[in-house]
């Protein structure tokens, strides 16, 4: 048998939620109004969070993605000022073919290093063309580098390079627009004016922000520099053993390049490093901006639907003055009573927080699905919103329900609305 203290206690908690729910279902219009500055606020979270936690995926997976434990050495880093774009335009080196070479042949703990160089360029085959195609023109291995990968066919060979063959492997967006229903294999098509044989078609890699990463054609290196000569800068794709050896790598690469090109140890680079987490980290700072901006809007909104709530609250207390005066009157103690206000406060804030979350879900469904924003939900924070909004309310029902239980049961009785 349970227990008088045990029986109330369940009560307690049963009885105001009830109310709570029943005053939220009586009076929808009043509700909606109160719960606004609520719903309005978790959704900005929701909404604001998914899109950070989206975008951070897709630029890792579509932008900061190289292949596995692959590097990129440059002319050039990242740039994020036109100042230092100045600086380095005066410093830095192109990225040649024996860069590439002295890197290649003494590097220990890489699995392969690559080069590539590109252009954009028309296309066309027969009576069809198309503009802005880019060439990648590459060393045999960078098959097992990068992401360009063949669905059929095959990629640049040795054999290609050595011989400077005229020879291709088309992107998929590229054999698509050009070829349409017919086998591009082994067709002739036209890259800067230039013919080459097609051996091989890539697999999908789809867009990015609305743009196709598929419109590409894959040459041997040696028939580009045959073409274009050799004085255009390349870049050294660098594949570390492992993914724990990335910073070895790296640092390894570097006292290469500075070697190779005879620096001295007080002057700077003339070269720059690109990898994936200098990306992701230049993107974070972006986001990062975004979301404390957010959190800004998100506590006003708070505030303001806390305030709402406890105003909601202390006419209640006022509008149920007599019913508190019976209760009391029946044996119900301060804390019954403090109880009751502050359980029935947190449930309003959290229908609110559910209402916000339930509106955040919905807009970036269709966000993703009418935009090319990618958008990602991470249910921790849907946990994390619901929780902080029944915090709310239970923060600002602390004043009205203090109130209410500081009532003096006769007067309570005798109040008239």
């Amino acid at each position: 048998m349970a227990t008088p203290t045990a029986t109330r206690s369940r009560i307690s908690f049963k009885e105001p939620t009830l109310i709570a729910l029943e005053t939220l279902r009586t009076h929808k219009l009043r509700s909606f109004l109160t719960l606004l500055g609520v719903i309005l606020s978790v959704s900005t979270l929701i909404v604001v969070v998914a899109l950070v936690a989206g975008s951070n995926k897709y630029i890792a997976d579509k932008v900061a993605n190289f292949g596995a434990n692959v590097f990129l050495i440059t002319q050039y880093p990242i740039i994020t000022s036109s100042e230092q774009f100045v600086k380095l335009q005066r410093i830095n080196k192109k990225v040649t073919w024996e860069d590439y070479e002295f890197v290649r042949d003494n590097m220990s703990l890489a699995r392969n290093v690559g080069y590539r160089q590109g252009r954009g360029v028309k296309s066309k085959y027969q009576t069809k063309d198309l503009e802005d195609v880019r060439i990648m023109a590459v060393t045999a291995n960078m098959g097992e580098i990068s992401l360009q990968e063949p669905e059929f066919g095959r990629y640049v060979t040795d054999s290609d390079n050595e011989h400077r063959s005229d020879v291709t492997m088309i992107g998929h967006e590229l054999a698509k627009r050009l070829f349409e229903n017919t086998d591009p294999l082994g067709k002739t098509v036209i890259l800067d004016g230039k013919p080459y044989e097609v051996v091989g078609v890539a697999k999908e890699l789809g867009t990015t922000f609305g743009q196709s990463q598929d419109q590409f054609a894959v040459i041997p290196v040696m028939t580009y520099r045959k073409f274009y000569g050799t004085l255009e800068s390349g870049s050294i794709q660098v594949q570390a053993i492992k993914q724990e050896w990335m910073q070895a790598a790296e640092d390894e690469a570097k006292q290469l390049m500075r070697a190779h090109r005879h620096i001295k140890p007080q002057d700077d680079d003339n070269f720059g490093f690109i990898e994936p987490s200098s990306i992701m980290g230049l993107w974070e700072n972006l986001t990062g901006t975004l979301a404390k901006s957010s959190i800004a809007i998100v506590a006003v909104f708070l505030v303001i639907g806390g305030i709402v709530i406890m105003n909601i609250m202390l006419a209640s207390v006022t509008e149920r003055t007599r019913e508190i005066g019976v209760r009391k009157s029946l044996g119900a103690t301060r804390r019954d009573v403090l109880l009751q206000f502050l359980v029935e406060a947190s449930v309003m804030a959290a229908v609110g927080g559910v209402a916000g979350v339930v509106l955040a879900l919905v807009i970036s469904f269709l966000i993703g699905a009418l935009t090319p924003v990618p958008m990602s939900v991470p249910y921790i924070w849907v946990v994390i919103a619901v929780v902080v909004s029944t915090a709310i309310g239970l923060f600002f029902g602390v004043y009205p329900a203090n109130k209410a239980s500081k009532l003096n049961p006769i007067d309570a009785l005798r109040f008239e609305t």
